[in-house]
């Protein structure tokens, strides 16, 4: 069985074949250790080969778990959150990926700041239109999203997907380029960057970053299955 220095090394390779075969430049694409579930001493094999970015879903477990590894890594949170947890999240994670609604970013501004916190976000689209899903509709965004980006204390640094769950990775594909044309044309319509798309997790994340993403969120391809 390889060990987790040997899948992340699989997987930044992997990344870097997909960045060259897209054309992009090297340093386009981050990858994200998504280390849910994973007890810490998991992770220190993780940091011990170099990586030093990881995705928490659940608020709860980043505050029992941050504090007892290296304070150089950076984290951000991946999963929904919960209004109610927005004040403890606020210190833990540099990223906030799935903003998925007006009301979750008005509290998010409002409690940065009461407690002095300029918090960078992503705003999490539903491409793919799927009841299950979190997210704004790609209509509701192009509506709402100049007022987003008005929100004084939220820094809106661009746009989070999932794509529905497919045995290909190829079935993505359509869904990571709306994503990133959606982008495209918000961005010359507000003069915003908007250049973070996080998109693409261990299935699919090479179609991912052919497709445009600057974040991978992936798991189980390095830390194997939970």
């Amino acid at each position: 069985m390889p060990s987790i220095a040997e899948n992340l090394e699989s997987v930044r390779v992997n990344i870097s074949d997909a960045v060259l075969r897209a054309g992009r430049e090297s340093s386009a694409v981050q990858l994200i250790a998504v280390s849910k579930t994973y007890p810490s001493d998991v992770i220190c094999e993780a940091v011990e080969a170099g990586q030093e970015l990881f995705g928490e879903n659940r608020v709860q477990e980043a505050l029992v778990k941050i504090p007892t590894l290296p304070g150089r890594l950076r984290w951000h949170l991946i999963g929904h959150l919960q209004s109610n947890k927005v004040r403890k999240a606020l210190p833990l994670f540099q990223l906030i990926h799935g903003v998925d609604s007006t009301d979750l970013a008005r509290d998010i501004d409002r409690i940065a700041a009461e407690e002095g916190h300029h918090p960078h976000i992503l705003l999490e689209v539903n491409v793919s239109g799927e009841g299950s899903k979190h997210g704004f509709s790609p209509e509701t965004l192009e509506r709402d999203l100049e007022m987003l980006l008005s929100l004084p204390r939220v820094q809106v640094e661009g746009f989070m997907t999932m794509a529905p769950l497919a045995p290909e990775a190829e079935s993505s594909r359509s869904y990571f380029a709306m994503l990133r044309e959606l982008r495209d044309r918000m961005r010359e319509k507000t003069g915003v960057p908007l250049d973070t798309l996080s998109m693409g997790m261990s299935g699919d994340y090479q179609v991912a970053v052919e497709e445009g993403a600057t974040l991978v969120r992936v798991g189980s391809a390095i830390f194997g299955s939970r």
